[in-house]
């Protein structure tokens, strides 16, 4: 039976995605669809990249785009540091680029450029890195740059009142394009949760690996997800995002 798996964001953390592939026992069925931030935070985005290359190659896979693998492809295509970038993962993601030849480079650069803002299955599921801003859904978004950055579609899901039913004029338009929307983008850790949460039919699975937290997956069809260790135990001798 196929399964369609969703992976949080990774944030370089190599060996926790290798744990918790193992720990999901994905076969060569399963649809694997990734929601973006591949790197920045522990010391090895440059091989988490190479990896999804060629997990590609065997696997049925999605890649969305997150707001750091836009930094990154802009370093890659010409060598610009984003300052902000820098201080947030990009340092740790330079140096994991340290051994790699310039040919590797090139096929990374075009990894980065086929991802996908957003996908929407079969069932009317929104899979994107942060959210989108248009009442009329991101095919119809103004600013592209929300794709990988808009906190808001999360923040309206999470708060949104239980009473309010669909079929009144309060519920937010946006939610009801579509059956479910996984993001990523937002750690779960900042409300103190340490597994994917659901506001509405908004459902985050990024669940801290880039700081102190996990590496998540969920199953769309049944909602039992998975999750690594805690990435740090990984690289005890980093700090990852953590300040």
């Amino acid at each position: 039976m196929m399964r369609t798996l969703v992976i949080g964001d990774i944030h370089g953390g190599l060996q926790a995605l290798f744990q918790l592939l193992e720990r999901v026992e994905i076969t060569e069925t399963d649809k694997l669809i990734f929601l973006g931030d591949y790197v920045d935070g522990w010391s090895e985005s440059a091989q988490v990249v190479d990896f999804l290359i060629g997990l590609s190659q065997r696997q049925d896979c999605i890649f969305i785009r997150g707001n750091h693998d836009v930094w990154c492809q802009e370093w890659l295509e010409n060598d610009d540091i984003n300052d902000i970038w820098f201080l947030h993962g990009g340092k740790s993601t330079i140096e994991s680029y340290n051994d790699i030849d310039s040919f590797e480079k090139e096929k990374h650069l075009q990894f980065f450029e086929n991802m996908q803002d957003y996908f929407v299955d079969e069932d009317n599921n929104l899979f994107i890195h942060a959210g989108f801003s248009s009442m009329h859904g991101p095919e119809k978004e103004h600013y592209a740059s929300n794709f990988s950055w808009d906190r808001t579609l999360w923040e309206m899901a999470l708060t949104m009142d239980k009473r309010i039913q669909k079929d009144s004029l309060s519920y937010p338009k946006r939610l009801l394009l579509f059956n479910e929307i996984y993001i990523g983008h937002t750690p779960t850790l900042h409300y103190n949760i340490e597994i994917p949460m659901q506001g509405c039919n908004v459902w985050n699975i990024d669940t801290g690996a880039g700081f102190y937290g996990k590496l998540s997956c969920i199953d769309v069809a049944t909602k039992v997800f998975w999750q690594s260790d805690a990435v740090q135990t990984f690289y005890p001798n980093e700090k990852g995002r953590n300040k």
